[in-house]
């Protein structure tokens, strides 16, 4: 039997280029996200290529639908092998405009979603003693960004989740890696949230997130997606990806002088 691979996030951007990816390397593919229209359509794409899809709407914010998620999937291949966590959400504003929703909408999204996953499948891992769980984190999660305190915070408590989570389940069989990307161009801006001193400000900080998907500096989904497959063909603890790769090195040698640059060039 194929190995597969359940993938959060999976209807765009990154998740739907790993999904695209595992399928071509042989994988078959459980396809997790909220648009269901879009996780159809890529499913189809992918039997088209000769391997099986099953797309199942979740909400990873909400236990009991990843619960469903799960029992799915194991119903219809009886095992999984790799756990790709990449559903997330970007926020960018001032921490005094960032209201008690927003950052629930981002903790419970970027957070939670990867630990629902990751504690409804463990048991099999376990039972079975293997298994792949790769974090999809962000430049974000090693670097601090002015303006970006609640998507930061999220990102951060992934590296953490990831780099302890793996002392613990290494010794059984259990792989756990880290994946973190620059700003990824992708379709994610028409769920981020944005906030601002008043409207103007919030287009001027969208308008300035939608310039940097656009410049050479941003990573491309295919490039996340092989980085992913990398680490679970050669675990390994984590990856930085892209232009992040340069900042994040320098940032653990010399902290002062990157949030010097930070909070003079960046205002997203």
């Amino acid at each position: 039997m194929a190995p597969t691979v359940l993938i959060t996030g999976a209807s765009q951007g990154i998740g739907k280029a790993t999904a695209l990816l595992f399928a071509q390397k042989g994988y078959d593919v459980v396809l997790a996200a909220r648009e269901p229209d879009r996780l159809n359509t890529l499913a189809q794409e992918i039997r088209a290529k000769g391997r099986d899809a099953l797309a199942v709407s979740t909400d990873v914010s909400d236990p009991q639908q990843v619960n469903l998620l799960v029992e799915k999937a194991l119903a219809a291949h009886g095992y999984i092998d790799v756990l790709v966590n990449n559903a997330g959400i970007c926020s960018s504003g001032p921490m005094e405009k960032t209201s008690l929703e927003d950052w629930h909408k981002v903790i419970d999204l970027n957070l939670w979603g990867y630990v629902h996953t990751i504690q409804a499948l463990l048991p099999q891992f376990l039972a079975q003693g293997a298994g792949t769980i790769v974090n999809v984190g962000s430049f974000g999660g090693k670097v601090p960004l002015p303006y970006m305190t609640a998507y930061c915070t999220s990102k951060y408590a992934i590296a953490g989740l990831t780099e302890t989570l793996r002392l613990e389940l290494e010794p059984k069989g259990i792989q756990v890696c880290g994946v973190h990307p620059s700003v990824t161009k992708s379709a994610f801006l028409e769920r981020s949230i944005f906030r601002g001193q008043d409207d103007q400000e919030t287009n001027e900080r969208q308008q300035r997130m939608a310039q940097m998907l656009e410049s050479p500096l941003a990573s491309q989904p295919e490039d996340v997606a092989k980085a992913i497959w990398d680490v679970v063909r050669h675990p390994q603890a984590e990856v930085v990806v892209g232009s992040a790769a340069v900042a994040t090195a320098t940032y653990r040698f010399a902290p002062g002088l990157i949030n010097w640059i930070l909070q003079r060039t960046l205002k997203v």
